[in-house]
């Protein structure tokens, strides 16, 4: 794919994709996708057998600066865990489970660093 001809939601909506794909491969149920609330939004968003894992994807086309993952600031994960207990008030069917969560950095050469447990809730 030629991602210079893109528009930046496009991009990240391919690399959503992308990652959906991975995790729908591993046996995982999304259960939300782009999931917003005021103050804050969830990309992905699934059930595995016993847990909530909220995934958090992060696209760059370079590593300069440390990459997709590091782009995940702590305010940025204010404004997950802010949403991800908005979607757990909204779906109470799922607030008995464990949250995890997890940073995925996608890049021009489709690779996928998968960190899991890349920040906790606090």
């Amino acid at each position: 794919m030629v991602l210079g001809r893109l528009s930046r939601r496009d991009v990240g909506r391919d690399a959503e994709s992308r990652v959906d794909r991975a995790a729908r491969r591993r046996g995982w149920r999304r259960v939300a996708r782009n999931f917003n609330v005021r103050g804050g939004e969830l990309d992905l968003v699934y059930r595995t057998a016993d847990m909530l894992v909220v995934v958090e994807v992060r696209y760059r086309s370079r590593d300069d600066y440390g990459g997709a993952v590091a782009s995940v600031t702590p305010a940025k994960q204010r404004r997950i865990v802010h949403a991800t207990r908005h979607l757990l008030t909204t779906h109470p069917e799922y607030a008995e489970l464990a949250v995890r969560f997890d940073v995925v950095g996608v890049n021009d050469s489709d690779t996928l660093n998968w960190i899991e447990n890349a920040f906790y809730a606090e």
